[in-house]
């Protein structure tokens, strides 16, 4: 057999067993998910099972409704609709212990999970998780980094960042103080011969780096010394010690993703609006991130007060939302938060993401997720968003701005290259709800692969 024979005769034993893999998976389960229903209605009885799904139900929704009334209220009020947002689940499981069926609701629950873990598993595939391609390039021959001793709780000093990437032939700027122009130190660092810009430090700091990266056509590196480091999770890197970005030095390859545009200000993750984007602008909110937030957001919430946003997403007008996130590609279908990861950074798209909750009702019908009648997700080119006051508060990558309206989002495909390290953890496929219909027939196909 010739060397192309082995190969695909390899490649087609490996395509049966992953089949075979997920049909297994897919007949788990389904297997599962039905004991989880039996064990509801046998175990606890059809009245009592139906008395359970409605309670647990009912708690969903009163807790969502506290919560609500805890973010929009003040005072007495607040605080009352905290202790009900706590007691609705506790008032439920004290139901289930007083009719003897707690242990039916724990083990329908850990069937049930272990029936969407299976279901997601066979439903897996490589379309996120391929990532974009790695192109070889030579390594950096003038890197220019710019480091933040205090993001990240320090993390510059106790990885030893700056002594590692100068043993390794790079310049390093520390940053002493919050005025320092890092556009215009990462354009003079071109102009005197830089090759790579880097950026050991916020996301905040990074966009803007990297918008002169992407302007000279050169590679932006990104070591994770923020503190949350979204940008860095997206692209795969280890979180964990940022002194491994580092390799992408000695053993790197580059890949291309998408820049936003807000305005002519770049992001690397997202832009904010409304409640959240209003709140970052008060002088306080640096030295007491809780207690600000939970002092202002009460006016941003209430509908007739603030300023209200008029939004649309590729000419589609958009329910005036209290809070809208932008993103530099879609978080993943599941984050309603918009806090998690996205599963891909060059798919040439803006995400969006808006909720306009109006009361303790909409707050309660969160519980549906993306079906929520007050939850807009959706992937566009061009987004468009005005305000009723003199000026649009967006956070930029967690960068406060006021701007002038209409503010206009876009997407620059393609527009970065990002040089990592060839070995790093990777961006693992997204969490989705398992689609039962495709178990199903999965399950009820045969385990052979077409090639045998």
């Amino acid at each position: 057999m010739t060397a192309e024979g082995t190969a695909r005769a390899t490649a087609a034993t490996a395509a049966g067993e992953r089949r075979s893999r997920s049909v297994w998976l897919a007949r788990l389960a389904l297997v599962t998910a039905a004991a989880a229903v039996c064990v509801l209605l046998v175990a606890a009885g059809v009245g009592n099972g139906l008395a359970l799904l409605l309670v647990g139900a009912g708690a969903v929704v009163v807790a969502l409704a506290g919560a609500w009334w805890f973010l929009s209220r003040r005072g007495v009020v607040r605080w009352l609709s905290a202790g009900l947002a706590v007691a609705a689940p506790i008032v439920a499981v004290l139901l289930y212990v007083r009719a003897g069926l707690l242990w039916v609701v724990v083990l329908v629950a850990a069937l049930w999970a272990g029936a969407v873990a299976a279901g997601r598993a066979a439903t897996d595939d490589a379309r996120a998780a391929s990532g974009p391609v790695e192109i070889e390039t030579p390594a950096p021959r003038h890197p220019f980094l710019v480091m933040n001793p205090r993001s990240g709780g320090g993390k510059v000093a106790k990885f030893d960042l700056a002594g590692k990437a100068r043993a390794l032939g790079a310049q390093v700027v520390l940053l002493d103080g919050h005025d320092v122009d890092v556009v215009a130190l990462a354009r003079s660092a071109i102009a005197d011969g830089a090759d790579l810009l880097g950026v050991a430090g916020g996301d905040g700091t990074q966009a803007l780096v990297a918008g002169v990266a992407a302007e000279h056509d050169i590679p932006f590196m990104v070591l994770s010394a923020g503190t949350r480091n979204h940008f860095a999770l997206d692209l795969g890197l280890d979180r964990e010690d940022p002194s491994t970005g580092l390799d992408a030095f000695t053993d790197g390859v580059e890949i291309r993703v998408d820049l936003g545009r807000i305005g002519d200000r770049t992001f690397v993750n997202n832009a904010s609006f409304g409640a959240y984007a209003a709140i970052v602008q008060s002088p306080a909110y640096r030295d007491d991130k809780v207690r600000t937030t939970l002092e202002l957001l009460p006016g941003f919430l209430d509908t007739q007060a603030g300023p209200g946003l008029r939004v649309s997403a590729d000419g589609l007008r958009l329910k005036a939302p209290k809070a809208l996130l932008v993103s530099n590609n879609p978080y993943a279908a599941d984050d309603i938060a918009g806090l998690g990861r996205r599963p891909r950074l060059d798919g040439g798209t803006l995400g969006v993401l808006a909720l306009a909750v109006d009361g303790a009702r909409d707050a309660a019908g969160l519980a549906r997720g993306l079906r929520a009648r007050a939850v807009w997700q959706g992937a566009c080119d061009e987004v468009l968003v005005d305000s009723d006051g003199p000026g649009v508060a967006v956070g930029v990558d967690g960068e406060a701005l006021t701007l002038p309206g209409p503010v206009r989002c876009t997407i620059r495909p393609a527009a970065l290259r990002v040089r990592v390290p060839r070995t790093r953890p990777g961006v693992p496929a997204p969490r989705r709800r398992p689609p039962w219909s495709r178990l199903a027939r999965l399950a009820l196909s045969s385990t052979r692969s077409d090639e045998s």
